[in-house]
C-alpha cells in the first residue's frame, strides 16, 4: 500500500498482527519500524531476514522517498533531515507511537537523524551496520587492505564524489563488503534507484557533511550498536564512536568478529542479538 506522507506517496508493507487474542481479550503488541540502507536500494533487503520479528511484533516496512515503490518526489528533497521527517511523518499517518526503530546502513543514518531530531518518539532503538558520519580515509583505508589498490583507488574516487566511479566501485569494493559469499538476489530484487544514490554520494551531497557525534546526547531510549569487525564501508572505529557518542544509560554495543557489513555472514548471530534486544522477555533461555 501507499501512504501520503509530507508530499508524496511512500510504499509500506507490514508483517504480523498488532492484536492478539489473549484469553478473553486482546493483547497489543509493539511495533517495529524497519528503515532500510542503500541508498538507492528498498525495503526488501531486510527480507526474509527480518520476518522472524512478526512472531513477537508487528512489523512495518517502507521504501524512502526517492527509492523503491515510494514517489520520488524533488530530488532536493532527497536528505537524511527529510527522511527522518518522512519517518515521523510515516508515524503520524500510521498513528504508531513509540515503536521499536532498526536502522540498518544508509537506514542507520536515517535512523539516526529521526532519534535526534524526535527524541521522544522511539522506545528502543537499533542501529546495524551503521556509523554516526561518513569517514572516505577510513574506507579506503581498509577497502585498500581488503582489496589491494585497485579497491583503494575505487573507494577513493567514488567515496570522494566521482560518480563515474560506479563500475569500479562495484566491481573492485563491493565484493569485500562482506567475508562469505552473499546471495545476489537480496540486491536484485530491489528496484533501483541510481539517482538518489549519485545524490548521496556526490559533491555536496549528505555524505560528505553529516556527523551526528554531538546530537546523539539527545537519545533519549535503550539503543544497540550492532557490528561487524570487518565491515569496509563503515569501519569499526565508526561505530565504537557511534557507541560513545550515545548516554552511557542507553547505549549497548555487540561486535560481531570474522564479519563484514551486515548480517549476511552470521545470519542467525544477528537475529538472535536484535531479538534479545528487542523482546528480551520473550527471547530468555
Amino acid at each position: 500500500m501507499r501512504v501520503a506522507v509530507n508530499g508524496v506517496r511512500l510504499y509500506v508493507d507490514v508483517d504480523g498482527s498488532g492484536l492478539v487474542p489473549d484469553g478473553p481479550a486482546m493483547r497489543e503488541r509493539p511495533t517495529v519500524l524497519l528503515i532500510h540502507g542503500g541508498p538507492g536500494s528498498d525495503h526488501t533487503t531486510f527480507k526474509p531476514i527480518m520476518d522472524n520479528l512478526s512472531a513477537h511484533a508487528q512489523v512495518v516496512y517502507y521504501d524512502h522517498r526517492g527509492m523503491g515503490r515510494s514517489d520520488a518526489g524533488d530530488p532536493k528533497d532527497w536528505t537524511l533531515r527529510q527522511w527522518a521527517d518522512d519517518v515521523a511523518g510515516l508515524l503520524d499517518a500510521l498513528e504508531i507511537e513509540k515503536p521499536y526503530v532498526v536502522g540498518a546502513s544508509f537506514g542507520g543514518f536515517v535512523a539516526q537523524a529521526f532519534a535526534t531530531a524526535y527524541p521522544d518518539r522511539a522506545s528502543k532503538l537499533a542501529l546495524l551496520c551503521t556509523g554516526p558520519r561518513g569517514d572516505t580515509d577510513l574506507s579506503v583505508e581498509v577497502f585498500t587492505q581488503f582489496g589491494g589498490p585497485e579497491a583503494g583507488d575505487a573507494a577513493r574516487r567514488f567515496l570522494g564524489g566521482d560518480m563515474g566511479a560506479f563500475e569500479d566501485y562495484g566491481r573492485y569494493c563491493v565484493p569485500h563488503y562482506n567475508v562469505s559469499d552473499v546471495d545476489m538476489s537480496v540486491h536484485t530484487r530491489s528496484v533501483p534507484s541510481p539517482g538518489t544514490l549519485a545524490a548521496f554520494f556526490a559533491q555536496g551531497g549528505d555524505w560528505h557533511s553529516f556527523d551526528f557525534r554531538s546530537a546523539l546526547a539527545n537519545i533519549q531510549c535503550p539503543t544497540l550498536v550492532l557490528h561487524g569487525d570487518l565491515d569496509p564501508i563503515v569501519p569499526l572505529p565508526l561505530a565504537l564512536e557511534l557507541y560513545d557518542a550515545i548516554p552511557e544509560q542507553y547505549s549497548q554495543l555487540e561486535v560481531f568478529h570474522g564479519v563484514g557489513h551486515g548480517w549476511y555472514d552470521k545470519p542467525e548471530a544477528w537475529q538472535k542479538a536484535l531479538e534479545t534486544f528487542l523482546f528480551p522477555d520473550e527471547t530468555e533461555e
